[in-house]
């Protein structure tokens, strides 16, 4: 039944599609969209392709709104270049990526022409159309105003179902087939729905109409003048100036945007500024056009350039009487870090050179400075400095700048110690940096934050001034993380690396830059004229971003990146830019007003002298005294300035009675005072060595000064009866530096004799791979300290064989040793078991004896104890050596080894020279 009526509807679809002809002159009844609708969507698809019908007005979409789209009738503008080459972009150019992550180099053309100043406005057309087809298919406004050609489609629906698609004829006039002509000339849009409305209710009882636009009329416009695509377009009825200077492409280089003309007739009939819409909004000048009109561009009048501290740099069109106010208004305003009362004008003079015209623009007299034609307006910025605000560095929770009132002391800016400071702050020394006038003269005050903050002891608990500068400090610097400040540093150069190269080498960036401080100060050596010395070497700290770091410092209190990382700053950094104005401040002839510590105090350096400073002052602003430190007597070194020149004095000064603050000692300080902190008499660090094997006490013993190592035995309580004394190993490391610096003055002779043999005359080609590959291994070779000892006779008491021992030595009693090592060119290397009496030629044969290649009249002993041993040789007497137990024989390698062939060869030769020579000269 179903497939029936389905066969049943598809026929009477067909007839009725048939009937009625084409498609296009007749418009489907209601009825016969239903049928259409319950088709199945190919059999809809099958009829629609056969008789040409749009499906969606047999589908129902007809009564709905259609979806309208604008086409793409303008495209961005192609971009040339200084030399007139197409420059690539999306549009242009189809090999161009628009891969977001690709990498864009910078170049120098680029930032140029990114500080360059832009007409305001221009970028709004930049483009240039595509079709001067009409734009048709745009929402119909109510107040439109209907003219001939205008496509009116009325639906008539009730008692009867009609549609028709009327259109206004020349004399204004819609032929209605039921009504009649219908004049509709000089209505709009709404007005023609309402009267034509009525109009069907009154002469067509029980009929409802809906009437709405169908096609609208075309209109000829000519667009003329500075336009970027002059001439003449065909555009949409319903068009305005903007929407034709959208099709011409917009204006060109020397078009103007603030007097567009629309002339109809030959008059002018209105005009727009453009900047009305593009600052304020204002559309009211944006009039619709008629047919038959002309949108002309003049020439732009007067520019003018603002710059600076704007919200909007640009160049702008100058209309007649406009003032500074109005184009600072067109720039949007001044940033907040303006500085308007400073503003300058660059203007063209009489003679037509070029003046500066300073106008403030926060005064009326400036604001209605008339602008002309030509000017650069340039809106000066505000200096970064604070005022009356206090800045707070160093070992603080949170650095930065705070707010000043009158009567702050330094409680009220630091409240407490646990939750302002951080927890390696120094509470006993910070400084606060004062400046005396209005040059920035500084003046430095020294208080202890535990007495100012928990104390709220008068003379520690400063009252702070406007522009303090605070700073705390570490009481170690050694256990701060700097990583974020060294990822600092490293940003800050990185267009300074890539220009200069990668030559940035160092695990710590600020701690190499920061070296200006310290250049007079002795590098720590590891050896001197090749003698190694028991001595730290320090790391090779890299100069090439000195500059930057110098930078950062002397700018300290002003940089706010840097501020926040100043708790890890060491005393020297943080230091750095106070002692920097102090010297600049000696420049007068007043002497800097800085003063030294060194000797053995925890932060020896160049400290800024504070107001009435003394001896104890300074010793605690380097963190006070090391262990170890000579408290009886220190050394003041001053320096005396008078008429016949200058002069050096050193006084003594009771270091322990100075502290406790006796005035007598506790002296006033001068600048370019030094103060040295001696070291106690006979004072050592902790040494201590270590004693392992066949000891009653083996472990690690301190020692004293001048100890030796019969005394270091004594206390190890003596040997145990399982004791090889011949074997003793003692390593020491000031050895192992010194065999190491000789493996590497071997390196280099070696290194040396292998470019002379391969640059001398006679010399033999060495490969170099091979060479290259022998050195590498010589410079790996770690050295080993051992040092002989002959432990029977210190055991026994002889003096001439004990030594003194130094830090860190290391004795090592191996048990009895029952054994003798045969090593080198012989037939089977192996350990042997100790025979009392048996000699080497013994023990050789016992391993095979010597190989060929063997150069046995070298062999060699090594001694259990690290001595080597040459083995006694006779013609009338076999080899015989006193061995001991845990020697080793090595037989050595013949480097000079020739095979018997060659041998003969060369013999040979020789024979055969000479008799040629003999022959020679008998012949004679």
């Amino acid at each position: 039944m179903l497939h029936k009526t389905k066969k049943i509807v598809i026929a009477g679809a067909s007839a009725l599609l048939l009937l009625c002809g084409q498609v296009q002159a007749v418009t489907p009844s209601p009825q016969m969209i239903e049928q259409f609708k319950n088709l199945p969507a190919s059999e809809q698809q099958r009829l629609a392709k056969q008789y040409g019908i749009d499906p969606s007005m047999l589908g129902g979409s007809s009564g709905s709104q259609q979806q309208l789209e604008n086409p793409q009738v303008v495209n961005s503008r192609a971009e040339y270049d200084r030399n007139g080459n197409l420059i690539p972009n999306s549009s242009q150019n189809p090999n161009f990526s628009n891969n977001p992550n690709k990498e864009k180099e910078l170049t120098f053309e680029e930032d140029a022409a990114k500080t360059e100043l832009q007409r305001f406005g221009y970028d709004l057309f930049a483009g240039e159309p595509t079709t001067f087809a009409p734009v048709s298919d745009v929402p119909v406004p109510s107040e439109y105003l209907v003219g001939p050609g205008d496509n009116i489609k009325v639906q008539l629906y009730g008692k009867e179902n009609k549609e028709y698609d009327l259109v206004i004829n020349r004399e204004g006039v819609i032929q209605f087939p039921e009504l009649g002509p219908v004049n509709v000339s000089g209505l709009s849009f709404s007005e023609l729905r309402a009267s034509l409305s009525q109009r069907i209710k009154k002469q067509m009882i029980g009929i409802e109409s809906n009437i709405t636009m169908g096609e609208l009329r075309s209109i000829r416009i000519f667009v003329a003048g500075d336009a970027y695509k002059p001439g003449s377009y065909t555009v949409s009825s319903l068009s305005t100036i903007t929407q034709a200077l959208f099709v011409a492409g917009g204006v060109n280089e020397i078009g103007s945007l603030r007097n567009i003309q629309v002339k109809r007739n030959g008059k002018l009939v209105g005009a727009m500024d453009l900047y009305d819409l593009l600052l304020r909004g204002d559309a009211s000048g944006d009039i619709r056009l008629r047919s038959g009109d002309v949108v002309f561009i003049p020439s732009v009048g007067g520019l003018v350039s603002v710059t600076g501290e704007v919200r909007r740099p640009a160049i702008y069109e100058l209309k007649k009487h406009e003032t500074m106010a109005q184009v600072i208004e067109m720039a949007a305003g001044v940033k907040p870090g303006a500085y308007p009362k400073r503003s300058s004008v660059e203007r063209f003079n009489k003679n037509s050179l070029r003046t500066i015209v300073n106008v403030d623009l926060t005064s009326e007299a400036g604001k209605n400075t008339k602008a002309l034609a030509g000017d650069v307006i340039r809106v000066k910025n505000a200096t970064s400095q604070y005022e009356d605000a206090l800045t707070v560095v160093g070992a603080v929770v949170r650095p930065g700048k705070y707010q000043w009132f009158e009567g702050q002391k330094i409680s009220d800016l630091v409240p407490s110690i646990w939750g302002d400071l951080t927890v390696s702050a120094d509470l006993e020394y910070a400084v606060v940096v004062r400046e005396m006038n209005k040059q920035g003269d500084i003046q430095v005050y020294q208080f202890s934050p535990s007495k100012a903050i928990n104390g709220k002891v008068l003379s520690e608990n400063l009252t702070l001034a406007p522009r303090d500068k605070i700073i705390f400090f570490n009481f170690s610097d050694m256990t701060q993380n700097r990583y974020e400040l060294n990822k600092l540093v490293k940003e800050r150069v990185e267009k300074v690396q890539s220009l200069a190269g990668d030559s940035l080498i160092g695990n710590d960036l600020f701690k190499a830059g920061f070296s200006q401080l310290n250049q007079q100060k002795f590098a720590d050596r590891a050896e001197l004229g090749g003698i190694a010395i028991n001595s730290k070497a320090e790391e090779d700290e890299s100069t090439a971003i000195k500059g930057e770091v110098n930078k950062m410092l002397v700018n300290l209190f002003e940089d706010r990146d840097l501020i926040k990382l100043s708790s890890v700053m060491n005393r020297g950094e943080l230091l750095y830019p106070v002692i920097m104005k102090l010297n600049s401040q000696g420049r007068a002839g007043t002497g800097v007003q800085a003063v030294a510590i060194n000797g053995k105090v925890n932060n020896p350096g160049i400290y800024p002298l504070a107001v009435n400073a003394r001896v104890q002052d300074l010793v605690v602003a380097a963190g006070g005294l090391e262990e170890g430190a000579y408290t009886t007597r220190a050394e003041l070194t001053s320096t005396h300035t008078t008429i016949d020149g200058s002069s050096i004095s050193h006084k003594n000064i009771a270091l322990d009675v100075a502290l406790q603050g006796d005035v007598s000692q506790n002296l006033l300080l001068k600048g370019r005072d030094i103060l040295t902190v001696m070291t106690t008499p006979d004072w050592q660090e902790n040494k201590s060595v270590e004693i392992r094997g066949e000891v009653k006490f083996p472990g690690t013993y301190n020692i004293r000064r001048g100890e030796t190592l019969g005394d270091v035995l004594t206390r190890a309580g003596g040997f145990t009866e399982y004791a090889y004394l011949p074997s003793t190993v003692f390593v020491r490391e000031s050895v192992r530096q010194q065999e190491q610096l000789e493996i590497k003055k071997l390196a280099d002779q070696l290194r040396r004799d292998i470019a002379t043999r391969g640059v001398s005359k006679d010399g033999n080609v060495v490969n170099y791979s091979d060479a290259q590959m022998m050195l590498t291994d010589l410079e790996t070779i770690q050295a080993v300290g051992r040092l002989v000892v002959d432990l029977s006779a210190i055991s026994i008491g002889i003096s001439q064989a004990d030594l003194q021992l130094e830090d860190k030595d290391v004795l090592y009693i191996p048990s009895t040793k029952q054994t003798i090592a045969v090593m080198g060119e012989v037939q089977h290397a192996a350990t042997h078991r100790f025979k009392e009496g048996q000699t080497v030629d013994q023990y050789l044969a016992m391993s095979g004896g010597a190989r060929e290649r063997a150069d046995d009249d070298r062999t060699y002993i090594i001694k259990a104890d690290g001595s080597v041993m040459l083995p006694n040789k006779s013609m009338w007497f076999s080899s015989e050596s006193n061995l001991q137990p845990g020697d080793t024989i090595i037989v050595p390698l013949d480097t000079e080894y020739k095979d018997n062939l060659t041998l003969w060869t060369q013999v040979t030769s020789i024979i055969y020279n000479t008799a040629v020579a003999f022959a020679t000269v008998a012949n004679l």
